[in-house]
């Protein structure tokens, strides 16, 4: 039989830590390659309930989608899900914990960067590292939608870096804006970049990732004739932000984009209480790059082991009845955010 973890208890502080139960690979999944792969490919039940589509104005040829499920239990928090690049709202892991929380009675809005799943086409360049101004723009759009109602937002990957610029650079933030999850996010930019671009397994991933990405520069000449896009199309992730990411987004050369837009110089200005969930193992994000992280004193820092780039595949099966870890941390870390509120 299948060991299953325990769901967390409703009592005391460490009784309510999502991260209480050590995460530990799937046997047949057990390095970080295995694991980001197979957390990628293996996309598990995304069914989901109807949802209804908002579209955010910025501008003339700015336009953001946001796919909101209602919520159904009165005075939850809103949980706000970003994906990461070349992902949308309709990625499998958005849609899996989406569903989840929707089960849980949570509104839950479910973002598209610039660009991206149904916005395609909808705006004349892509989302980057950068784009808080357009976290911002939606976490307004929802907050005015539902003034009352706790915020909770958590950003995968390269929205995760988004995230934590968007809470660490000094803006005026939404007053419901209680706490925030960034999962495996590149806090920086350059180093990760490097690691996707050069690392093992680089064709692989590079492919993969070159391949969604294109899918949307394709939909944005389609619908923009005259918009930014090169030539040639890049090689690697790094060619691509080189020609492509930098100079769209107006910053001087590659390098200025990735120092410009690395999380990792906001995190000490962070004052939300704020989680950075990364693995040791992570292919692209060094451990070495959350070095001196211990100042930011509102972040907390959790780095399992294993678990790859967002792939946790657990050895052991969760209360939801499948493998998917970082779904479970996802779900029980709003959990506990609502028993914080409640009390």
């Amino acid at each position: 039989m299948a060991e299953v973890l325990t769901p967390i208890q409703n009592s005391t502080e460490s009784e309510i830590d999502p991260f209480w139960m050590p995460f530990k690979p799937h046997v047949l999944a057990p390095g970080p390659v295995a694991q980001t792969i197979v957390g990628s490919q293996w996309t598990g039940d995304t069914r989901i309930p109807p949802r209804r589509f908002h579209k955010v104005r910025l501008g003339k040829n700015t336009v953001l989608v946001v796919a909101e499920l209602k919520p159904q239990a009165p005075n939850r928090p809103l949980v706000v899900l970003a994906h990461g690049m070349g992902g949308c709202s309709e990625s499998a892991y958005i849609r899996r914990i989406a569903r989840k929380l929707h089960e849980d009675g949570y509104g839950v809005f479910m973002v598209n960067q610039r660009g991206s799943g149904p916005g395609m086409g909808l705006c004349d360049r892509l989302f980057n590292g950068g784009s808080s101004d357009d976290l911002a723009a939606m976490l307004d759009f929802i907050t005015a939608r539902y003034p009352e109602a706790p915020l909770l937002p958590i950003g995968f990957s390269l929205s995760g870096n988004i995230l934590l610029k968007y809470l660490g650079e000094g803006r005026a933030l939404p007053s419901p804006l209680r706490a925030a999850l960034a999962v495996n996010p590149p806090v920086d930019l350059k180093v990760a970049s490097r690691a996707i671009s050069e690392g093992p397994f680089a064709g692989t991933f590079n492919r993969y990732y070159l391949g969604l990405m294109y899918r949307q520069v394709d939909a944005l000449r389609e619908c923009f004739p005259d918009a930014f896009v090169p030539a040639k199309r890049a090689r690697s992730i790094w060619q691509f932000d080189e020609t492509y990411t930098a100079p769209a987004a107006g910053y001087a050369s590659v390098e200025d984009y990735y120092a410009s837009c690395s999380a990792r110089q906001f995190l000490n200005a962070i004052d939300t209480p704020t989680t950075l969930l990364c693995s040791q193992d992570d292919p692209f994000i060094p451990p070495e790059v959350f070095e001196g992280m211990e100042q930011a004193s509102r972040v907390r820092f959790v780095n399992p082991k294993a678990g790859g780039h967002m792939g946790y595949v657990s050895r052991r099966l969760t209360p939801h009845g499948d493998r998917r870890w970082m779904d479970y941390v996802c779900v029980e870390w709003v959990r506990a955010h609502t028993l914080k509120a409640e009390r």
